[in-house]
């Protein structure tokens, strides 16, 4: 007989401009479901605070670096990025309104409420595909975590990104010497080779260490310059 730990609880659920979003509590655990595929939970955040980590390790010593987070996820790359005082600016793109409500005035706020009040962040409600494209801002970093991966993408229109036109306008938006990191729920070698052929330099995968099974990973590139 299950218990109630066991069986997930909809805290909320809406019909986004992409499909059904949803956050469910499982135990003590939050949990974002997407069109009934599991995004991420509040289990961890070890990779995602990498994601972070590692375009601000590849970056030079510039001062105050400007970072792009794609994807808001549960908050944890935004509220790591917001505790380091060597970011200048910390821009995030989130396409889902119901997200951005969540951590704003919901249960996830308590992942992100000390993030979102600093003078530093700027959350932008859009589609980070076409905001790439279209911007005429331009980024010391991009953290880009809105898929499982280069290989499953959570929706058919991101799957451009991790293509040539995608991954040439992220390496536009990108000051010389600028970083781009992605994280995916496995290594991808072919979207190393990608990166090599869009023209990026220093490509590499780093891997987040794990007992059992794949693990999860940021591939990471720089912009010549």
């Amino acid at each position: 007989m299950p218990t109630s730990y066991d069986i997930p609880d909809v805290l909320d659920r809406r019909e986004g401009p992409y499909g059904e979003v949803v956050l469910r509590r499982h135990g003590e655990l939050l949990q974002i479901i997407a069109n009934g595929c599991f995004l991420m939970d509040t289990s961890d955040g070890r990779s995602e605070r990498m994601l972070v980590d590692a375009a601000l390790d590849a970056l030079d010593d510039r001062p105050a670096p400007h970072v792009l987070i794609g994807g808001l996820g549960v908050g944890f790359s935004l509220a790591h990025a917001a505790a380091n005082p060597r970011w200048g600016r910390i821009t995030v793109v989130e396409r889902e309104p119901a997200i951005v409500d969540w951590h704003r005035a919901g249960p996830l706020s308590a992942l992100s409420a000390e993030a979102l009040a600093d003078p530093r962040t700027n959350i932008l409600e859009t589609d980070l595909v076409g905001f790439v494209n279209e911007t005429c801002a331009t980024f010391d970093a991009l953290c880009l975590d809105i898929d499982n991966g280069p290989d499953w993408t959570v929706t058919e229109g991101n799957g451009g990104l991790y293509a040539r036109a995608g991954l040439t306008s992220c390496a536009r938006v990108l000051k010389p010497g600028g970083v781009l990191a992605v994280w995916s729920a496995q290594p991808s070698a072919e979207f190393e080779g990608s990166l090599s052929n869009a023209g990026f330099q220093q490509v590499r995968t780093e891997e987040i260490p794990v007992a059992r099974g794949v693990p999860d990973v940021v591939h990471l590139a720089v912009r010549p310059g």
